[in-house]
């Protein structure tokens, strides 16, 4: 079984699991959602690529910027970044800003339950982080 059949299979099992046209897997945790992909660098390297997006359109301003940076510094189980945009509707020029979570991982060799448990570590992450941005 490809590594992409066996990650939806295991996460399947505990998340309801979104098969995207271009081959992603969408799921949906903690308030947040994640799109996972396998990416094959060389032969016998495959990574899980997965990116959670844990809040969207957060009105900027220091403190917002101050938490994510302590994310970024304190996160072990991915990279926190915050995209910054400006408003994108006619004449709005308040910035808001998404931050998601980063995690890139080889998977080879990892039994089906490693596989499960070590993509909710990162998804748990992604929601502890998630709820000390909103509080």
């Amino acid at each position: 079984m490809e590594l992409s059949e066996r990650l939806a299979a295991v996460l399947a099992e505990i998340l309801p699991v979104t098969h995207e046209e271009d081959g992603a897997l969408t799921v949906r945790h903690d308030e947040t959602f994640a799109s996972l992909r396998v990416v094959t660098i060389a032969e016998d390297l495959d990574l899980v690529s997965l990116t959670q997006v844990l809040a969207w359109d957060l009105p900027l301003d220091s403190k917002i910027r101050a938490k994510v940076a302590k994310h970024a510094h304190d996160t072990l189980l991915g990279t926190v970044s915050l995209v910054e945009k400006i408003g994108a509707a006619k004449g709005n020029s308040k910035k808001t800003g998404d931050v998601l979570l980063r995690y890139n991982f080889p998977a080879a060799g990892l039994t089906d339950d490693a596989l499960r448990t070590l993509v909710m570590m990162v998804l748990a992450t992604g929601g502890d982080v998630r709820r000390a941005l909103i509080a």
